[in-house]
């Protein structure tokens, strides 16, 4: 080999190690930052995942109710080994104050579930022996509801360690005794109902966004740079104030004798206050508001790279200022307008603060909901459930806006 080649060989090894040296180098430098990802994002989610399946309430307080339920198929009677076993389990959970944890889990599948459970616990350590040793008789005496086909199946399908029920629940389906999946009762029925309002709410909020905000979003980019500026200085100034006193803002503006009634009055549009709060329309105006600028600044960023010579092109040729608009600039913004439509529409369907402060009762979207049975019922495997549905729906819509992108950049 002779020199000129080994030096070139070195400087190819040289070149190498540089290299590993720069990519160690930006390994070590973005780490930080994917392992807060990893804790804080990734791992709540799994653990949502998890906790929308797992269904282990009643297996670590009645043990051995869960032992022979687990063994039963569900065909026939129950085992005749159940009923001891629940009136020991019972006791058992009675003395250690966990019983409330199996009242709370069976409240979910059965009306009066918790007071069943729960006066049971105060009767059943009181008995030593049943006549003939006949628990499932004494349970029955107790409340007839314990030896009913609809609480067996209850327990039978509370005792895990995975199940279907809230992500059933969550659609508003259930299971029967036999193990059919049909429809809740139309009275109970609520949460498609909540999905469809979170949909709709947040398709108007995205709507008026991009209504207002795409003629904003043409002004801003055609206009001189100290006006550009100061337009962009508007769009970011909701940034500037929390949420909260943004909300409370609407609060005062819409109120029936606020500033917006107030002026619709003068102006003889109206003779007297309309209810804009605590109603549908303060939550699509105040939700607007507050998602205006993800709408606003990816139109911009889009609008900026269109050459107006071919708009101006198309005018010298004998198209109509409308025509020009339709033909030729408005297809170039729609990247602009995909990006901005899901930004907000995304944002919008997680919304709680907002719908919860203007919002009426027949008002709140899905994420109230979520935040009821963590804070109040502290059902977190429903909460979970919905949280699911939340990103299922966000999940699909991101594959779609990439699909529509990655067809576009290759037609």
């Amino acid at each position: 080999m002779s020199d000129v080649t080994r030096a070139e060989l070195d400087l190819l090894k040289a070149h190498a190690r540089a290299e590993r040296g720069r990519r160690w180098t930006a390994f070590f430098l973005v780490a930080p930052l994917f392992v807060f990802l990893i804790f804080t994002f990734l791992v709540p989610i799994v653990d949502m995942l998890r906790r929308s399946v797992m269904d282990g309430d009643v297996a670590s307080v009645w043990p051995n109710v869960v032992q022979i339920t687990r063994a039963w198929d569900g065909a026939g009677e129950p085992p005749a080994a159940l009923w001891p076993a629940l009136a020991a389990d019972i006791k058992t959970s009675a003395d250690a104050g966990t019983v409330a944890t199996a009242a709370r889990r069976l409240n979910y599948a059965l009306d009066g579930g918790r007071s069943m459970v729960m006066k049971a616990a105060r009767r059943v350590p009181k008995i030593d022996t049943p006549p003939n040793g006949d628990w499932r008789a004494a349970l029955a005496e107790i409340d007839p509801a314990w030896v009913a086909p609809k609480t067996v199946a209850a327990i039978r399908r509370a005792s895990g360690p995975v199940t279907d029920y809230f992500l059933l629940a969550a659609l508003d389906l259930r299971k029967t005794e036999d193990g059919h999946v049909v429809g809740v009762p139309e009275r109970d029925a609520i949460y498609r109902a909540v999905l469809w309002r979170t949909f709709s709410v947040s398709g108007m909020v995205t709507l008026f966004a991009l209504l207002i905000g795409y003629p904003y979003a043409y002004m801003m980019t055609r206009a001189s740079k100290g006006v550009a500026g100061a337009m962009t200085v508007f769009v970011l100034l909701p940034f500037w104030t929390s949420l909260l006193v943004r909300t409370a803002a609407w609060i005062v503006l819409l109120q029936e004798h606020g500033i917006v009634n107030n002026l619709l009055i003068w102006l003889g549009l109206i003779d007297h206050p309309m209810r804009l709060i605590f109603n549908r329309v303060g939550v699509v105006v105040a939700m607007t508001h507050v998602l205006l600028p993800f709408m606003v600044l990816p139109l911009a960023a889009v609008m900026k790279g269109i050459r107006p010579e071919t708009v101006r092109a198309a005018r010298s040729l004998g198209a109509t200022p409308f025509t020009a608009f339709r033909r030729i600039y408005f297809p170039q913004s729609l990247p602009g307008v995909a990006a901005g439509a899901l930004l907000v529409f995304i944002s919008a369907i997680g919304y709680y603060i907002t719908p919860a402060l203007v919002g009426g009762a027949d008002d709140q979207m899905l994420s109230w909901f979520i935040a009821f049975f963590v804070n109040d019922t502290i059902n977190w495997g429903l909460a979970a459930a919905l949280g699911l549905v939340l990103l299922a729906c966000t999940t699909i819509l991101s594959v779609v806006y990439a699909r529509i992108v990655s067809t576009r950049r290759f037609a």
